[in-house]
């Protein structure tokens, strides 16, 4: 499995650190008072560049930067590696997935509930059913996940496999900010599809249009998997066109969810201002 790490975590000059909670937020300044301007899930890689006071700025394997509470994430030493960087490695392949203590979803409630794209580090199989693995949390405990919640072998997926594979976000929170299935913003989501193809785009909706990795499209020539982009002036919004005249996006329009929109609809095409394609 490939495993995208921050460049800035094999800088010398840069500590490294690992994100120990479901999902981090990331704000605009170091304060919870501020605007929640991205995300970072459990177990993913940061590199640190800045302290303060209880709080850290950091920048994600997107190079994306943003504040986040110090106690959400365990440093690296010079001496440790990356979390998830070597060995057996297992994705989480369903919206969520439980964690347990132990093989066993009976005894104790779960460690913790973690979303869609979390990377584990793999110690073993449980031989006699081969219903579990035993990992390795970003906090060095053991613990114990399901197989049918996870894959060992990611791979890229085609547009036609994209399209049905987006599908199964549908109705999940929109969430200013979110990243993972706890909740997407629009940009977040579109980023996470892209993911899912293989290819990584930035961050923001304005920035991932003037992306240099696509290119323009006229609305006339849509295909499936082209990127559209929306706003009043400027560009606020994103999401993917599927066919037909209509797109998947996670939006507040009418209800805040991951939703398919038509791109005929007065709302949408009073707010439509460019599409792209990814090279």
């Amino acid at each position: 499995m490939h495993v995208v790490i921050p460049m800035a975590l094999l800088a010398a000059s840069v500590t490294g650190g690992v994100i120990l909670k479901p999902v981090a937020n990331m704000y605009s300044r170091p304060s919870e008072d501020a605007d929640v301007v991205s995300q970072a899930i459990f177990g993913s890689n940061v590199a640190i560049i800045e302290d303060q006071a209880g709080w850290v700025r950091v920048r994600t394997a997107d190079e994306y930067t943003g504040w986040t509470l110090a106690a959400s994430l365990r440093r690296l030493g010079s001496g440790d590696r990356p979390y998830g960087s070597s060995g057996r490695v297992a994705r989480v392949a369903r919206l969520f997935a439980n964690l347990y203590r132990e093989p066993d979803v009976t005894k104790h409630q779960p460690v913790y509930t973690v979303p869609f794209e979390t990377n584990l580090e793999v110690i073993r199989a449980e031989s006699e059913t081969g219903r579990w693995l035993e990992v390795r949390l970003p906090d060095d405990r053991p613990a114990w996940v399901q197989t049918g919640d996870v894959t060992l072998d990611s791979k890229p997926l085609g547009i036609r496999e994209l399209i049905a594979f987006s599908k199964q976000f549908l109705g999940l929170p929109y969430l200013w900010g979110g990243t993972s299935t706890f909740g997407f913003d629009c940009s977040g989501f579109t980023q996470m599809l892209c993911r899912r193809r293989g290819i990584i785009i930035p961050r923001d909706a304005n920035v991932q249009a003037k992306w240099q990795g696509a290119e323009a499209v006229d609305r006339k020539q849509l295909e499936p998997g082209d990127l559209l982009f929306f706003g009043e002036s400027k560009i606020t919004h994103t999401g993917m066109y599927i066919g037909n005249g209509m797109f998947i996006n996670a939006t507040t329009h009418e209800r805040p969810v991951v939703q398919i929109s038509d791109l005929s609809d007065p709302f949408w095409e009073k707010l439509f201002l460019a599409a792209r394609r990814i090279k």
